[in-house]
């Protein structure tokens, strides 16, 4: 999570401090972006604020959480906003019936952004099932440290051939709980 995630819950919970800081940190830069690219100073306002509302529909519908700053996040939807409007005004057919300002946009920057927000809710499914398991957690997160296996069996005080037994059940355990969870349903879909 990163430190901007403040912004994410200030949207979410209508944090009028932290909004009013919002505007005055990130709409100037967003609003001089787009007047470069010839928007104009009404439509760059409004695809800031539709930008707002995207996230807050993201963060609200999905418990989004924010692994980069705050202003690149919105940076990117406000591009991709203001191409899109551009497109919507030369009668080009730009997005589905459905508007989703994230995932929606044909884009390999969205794309990848897309992507990076899937692999997150993954982890975080993971790390909330890992949570759950008792004496396989600390097998499987010493696991995943760059240390000798045998240091960390040592460390576990247990054989070598005991311990990659034990991880090789841990991890199995894991992602069969992992598999039976409804939100992993939704996440493969």
């Amino acid at each position: 999570m990163h430190a901007d995630q403040k912004y994410i819950t200030a949207l979410l919970h209508h944090d009028q401090r932290l909004i009013s800081e919002i505007y005055q940190r990130f709409a100037p830069n967003m609003k001089a972006y787009l007047l470069s690219r010839g928007c104009s100073e009404d439509d760059a306002g409004d695809v800031f604020q539709e930008a707002l509302i995207d996230i807050y529909k993201l963060a609200n519908d999905k418990q989004f959480v924010l692994t980069c700053p705050f202003e690149a996040f919105l940076l990117l939807l406000c591009k991709r906003k203001f191409i899109n409007k551009t497109k919507k005004t030369s009668l080009t057919v730009v997005t589905n019936g459905e508007e989703d300002a994230y995932t929606n946009i044909p884009d390999d920057a969205n794309a990848g952004a897309a992507e990076h927000v899937a692999q997150v809710e993954k982890e975080q499914l993971v790390m909330l099932v890992l949570d759950e398991m008792g004496n396989c957690k600390e097998v499987i997160l010493k696991s995943l440290l760059k240390k000798p296996q045998e240091e960390i069996a040592e460390e576990l005080g247990m054989t070598y051939a005991y311990y990659r037994k034990r991880k090789s059940n841990c991890m199995g355990e894991l992602a069969e709980l992992v598999r039976n969870k409804p939100q992993f349903k939704e996440l493969v879909s």
